[in-house]
């Protein structure tokens, strides 16, 4: 079992990133900051005559490491009730991709795991469900797994420390992934 977690945040090394971290401790994964990486916004040329054009930014390789992992954890704090720019561009981006003939993303999309992490302050566990069933919809579309959520409470970084249903589901999505790589 190959871990890609995928971070929307724009603040290094808060609630969402903790979550994560705390997921993946003691198996072999991968974390990428999509706020590190230049994803150009889409320009959505699908019912144009030449299709899309190519766009020279990291999205490419952010594709190939998600080609390369089953498993896959979108992380978010929740923004305005939604996710981060970083992580919606990153999806809107798909609609690119699942046209490439080359690439076959759609099919590739449906032999992979999804699990989402979304931290966020008042009435984080009520308010972020929306956006969990916006995380849904995507993977429906895509036949792709969706096997598991967190919401985590915290505004402040480190609040989420004090999080005991999230951090005790955080620990048993890590003994799982864990036990399915040994």
């Amino acid at each position: 079992m190959k871990i890609l977690a995928l971070l929307g945040s724009t603040r290094q090394n808060g609630n969402s990133q903790y979550l994560t971290e705390r997921i993946l401790e003691g198996t072999d994964h991968t974390i990428v900051s999509l706020s590190d990486k230049q994803i150009n916004p889409i320009i959505d040329k699908r019912h144009s005559e030449g299709g899309f054009s190519p766009v020279d930014d990291d999205y490419e390789e952010l594709l190939h490491l998600l080609l390369t992992h089953d498993t896959l954890i979108f992380t978010t704090p929740l923004y305005w009730y939604g996710m981060t720019g970083p992580m919606k561009n990153f999806f809107d981006r798909w609609s690119q991709y699942l046209r490439d003939e080359n690439l076959n993303l759609k099919e590739e999309l449906t032999k992979k795991q999804a699990y989402v992490v979304v931290t966020g302050g008042s009435s984080a566990k009520v308010k972020g469900l929306p956006l969990i069933q916006q995380f849904n919809y995507i993977f429906e579309f895509v036949n792709m797994e969706f096997v598991d959520y967190i919401i985590g409470s915290g505004v402040k970084p480190g609040e989420v420390k004090e999080d005991i249903m999230a951090l005790e589901k955080a620990e048993q999505w890590r003994r799982n992934f864990e036990s399915l790589q040994r």
